[in-house]
């Protein structure tokens, strides 16, 4: 019977794993802690109001003798929190306080963190699969990608200080379904999808059904370690585009970031210099070692993901939009 906390509450993923576990009989006792309340009903669930980057964190950890911390918060989209500047202080030092929060005390022993497959970068020298233990080319420099590669370095040196503790760090693919919304999401949802003249990138996805799926699965398994978690097989976006009935402008290398800079000054979509790196060269990881060591396997393929996404986002709302 576990206790747990959940860390970034009010956003799609903290709402949907509170419903989630609400709904598990395994688990004792859930809590949510966010800045706002979540949208959407969460259960039996309890939802505190407070910042991981205050101390407060660890007093509610002990009052409620949480055994099971689960950070979902970490943010990937500046434009609809405040900038890039309040997204970077709540990914890195929300995620610094948390860990501290859970180093301090004594009946913390599961931690689980939401991290990204972005962590490898994209480049033409990348391996054919990224694995668990694949050194990245080069390492994140912007945006989401480098705060969650600052949080794992967090995580690993937590780790170490707490050896009594059962860490697990899910690295997702790029999420995507009928509720999530990211920069990526937004992109695929353009009239016309810029592309890069002489490149068809390989694509992975997870649904964001799976993506709640795993973090509870991580919950309430004994299995610790860093896992890779995307849907099964790939899609290209020449692919991509053709399901979802929309062009590619295909531009020259040279031409592709600009055109992104001024999509981003325009409020239309912000996409980092590494999401800008995968519309080009694509990123592909291994999940063996979470379907043999974690017992997880994705219930939807990158193509079924993404062909739901169409339905529920691009041809729906067409639909309604031609009413």
């Amino acid at each position: 019977m576990k206790r747990v906390l959940v860390a970034g509450a009010a956003r799609y993923l903290g709402n949907a794993l509170l419903s989630s576990l609400a709904n598990d009989p395994e688990i004792e006792k859930i809590i949510g802690i966010d800045l706002t309340a979540p949208v959407h009903d969460f259960g039996r669930a309890e939802f505190i109001r407070a910042d991981i980057r205050n101390p407060v964190t660890s007093r509610i950890i002990d009052d409620h003798n949480i055994d099971t911390v689960v950070h979902a918060g970490v943010l990937s989209t500046p434009l609809e929190h405040g900038g890039r500047t309040v997204m970077k202080e709540i990914n890195v030092i929300g995620s610094m306080q948390l860990l501290a929060a859970c180093k301090k005390s004594p009946s913390v022993k599961n931690v689980i963190i939401k991290s990204t497959t972005a962590i490898y970068g994209a480049s033409s020298k990348d391996p054919a699969l990224f694995r668990e233990s694949t050194q990245p080319g080069r390492l994140p420099t912007t945006g989401f990608a480098k705060d969650a590669n600052e949080v794992e370095g967090y995580v690993r040196n937590f780790a170490r200080q707490r050896s009594d503790v059962r860490v697990t760090t899910l690295r997702f693919a790029n999420a995507i379904g009928p509720e999530m919304v990211t920069p990526l999401t937004t992109y695929f949802e353009l009239p016309v999808w810029p592309a890069v003249l002489g490149h068809d990138p390989r694509l992975q996805f997870i649904h964001e059904d799976d993506l709640v799926r795993a973090m509870h699965h991580a919950v309430i398994t004994d299995q610790g370690g860093t896992f890779n978690i995307a849907g099964g097989g790939t899609i290209t976006l020449s692919q991509a585009a053709r399901l979802a009935k929309r062009p590619l402008l295909r531009l020259p290398a040279q031409f592709f970031s600009p055109a992104s800079g001024t999509l981003r000054r325009l409020g239309v979509v912000d996409l980092s210099r590494e999401q800008l790196s995968l519309l080009k060269y694509g990123r592909l990881v291994d999940t063996s070692r979470a379907r043999d060591l974690l017992g997880f396997t994705a219930n939807f393929s990158s193509r079924d993901t993404f062909e739901e996404f169409v339905a529920h986002r691009i041809t729906k709302r067409a639909g309604l939009r031609g009413k």
